[in-house]
């Protein structure tokens, strides 16, 4: 069947590239995602595996419908008992756009109940089925993820306005973050954390969905087998003035299984760590949902006197909604999206040696 992959608009070449590298096949972005091929084992392993997806949605049924009466039909055509656990308690969400059915409670409606009818519903697994009428054509797919894929499973611990963690992870790979050849990653306002963990994990060869559950386990799906993890060096950091949150994100790191040194400290306090030069990445605070704009420009000319003077050699990337923040380092920065994140639209501004 069909898979496709969900992520934020503006990351769906990273995703791409990503599901390639995982050895899926047919990988094809798309608007909103990758669409692969495969079945349901390979819908499991794309769930545990991928870092940037958010669901992975199997295609279960496809066709024209013009009116109520012709999608309630064509509903009951799909041979439900075997997609569906005997029992489940299957919830339909629809979407209706551009299309002669626009009524889309009346559409979920409709084949929520062709699909009841099939299989009655118990005390089976929930279920969800993604019903989307676009110019008259009906996809139907089924989720395979359940929670979004950005809730790891062990990251309890989550500071004011972060950056999700599978955004983390495509901005690293865009700035060219190699797990094979890892090199230093330092988040001089960590937060909870997310940014040097996903980097570390990413070192560690760990699929970031060891630690949670799916919809696809009450599918009869097999889980898949781990791969071993590598040695991990000590070349992750995160600083932060906030001592909750130094702490908090300890402790995520620590559930995470992995080696990440976290430190309290300003802007100004900031120095390379030894070794060799790497990635600095950070989501300072943008004034949108924290932080006041107008003071905001004096820590963003802070962060850039101090990566200028002290950080030179090493890649630097800036995630903010507000290119005048972003111009107020005073650095030489390229955008890269804007990608979608939480209703607003944020961009990676990088600077390269």
């Amino acid at each position: 069947m069909e898979l496709f992959c969900v992520t934020q608009p503006g990351l769906e070449a990273i995703l791409a590239q990503e599901l390639e590298a995982l050895g899926c096949a047919g990988v094809a972005p798309t608007v909103g995602g990758v669409t692969v091929a495969g079945d349901l084992a390979e819908a499991a392993r794309v769930n545990m595996a991928s870092r940037v997806a958010i669901r992975v949605l199997a295609r279960v049924a496809e066709f024209r419908a013009m009116h109520l009466a012709q999608l309630d039909k064509r509903a009951r055509k799909v041979d439900w008992p075997s997609i569906l656990p005997e029992g489940a308690r299957v919830k339909v969400e629809a979407t209706c756009r551009k299309s002669r059915i626009y009524h889309d409670r009346a559409a979920a409606e409709r084949v929520a109940k062709a699909v009841a009818d099939a299989v009655p519903p118990g005390d089976g697994p929930e279920v969800a089925l993604k019903v989307r009428i676009e110019d008259d054509l009906c996809v139907i797919s089924l989720d395979t993820t359940g929670e979004a894929l950005h809730v790891r499973g062990h990251k309890f611990f989550v500071g004011k306005a972060p950056l999700r963690e599978g955004m983390a992870a495509a901005f690293l790979m865009q700035m060219g973050f190699d797990p094979a050849a890892p090199v230093p990653v330092v988040d001089p306002m960590c937060g909870s954390g997310t940014i040097p963990i996903e980097a570390a994990e990413m070192a560690a060869g760990l699929w970031p969905g060891r630690s949670r559950g799916f919809t696809w386990e009450a599918l009869g799906v097999a889980r898949p087998a781990l791969p071993d993890p590598r040695p991990v060096p000590p070349l992750f950091h995160g600083v932060d003035r906030d001592q909750g949150a130094v702490q908090g994100a300890a402790k995520n790191a620590e559930r995470a299984g992995v080696p990440v040194a976290f430190s309290r400290g300003a802007i100004s306090d900031l120095v390379p760590p030894e070794g060799p030069k790497g990635i600095v990445l950070t989501n300072p605070p943008y004034g949108a949902r924290i932080g006041d704009r107008k003071l905001l420009f004096g820590l963003y000319g802070a962060l850039g006197g101090v990566l200028k003077e002290r950080f030179a050699g090493w890649r630097v990337g800036i995630v903010t909604s507000d290119p005048g923040l972003a111009k107020a380092t005073g650095l030489s920065l390229e955008p890269f999206g804007p990608v979608a994140h939480g209703g607003l639209k944020v961009t990676l501004w990088q600077a390269m040696p």
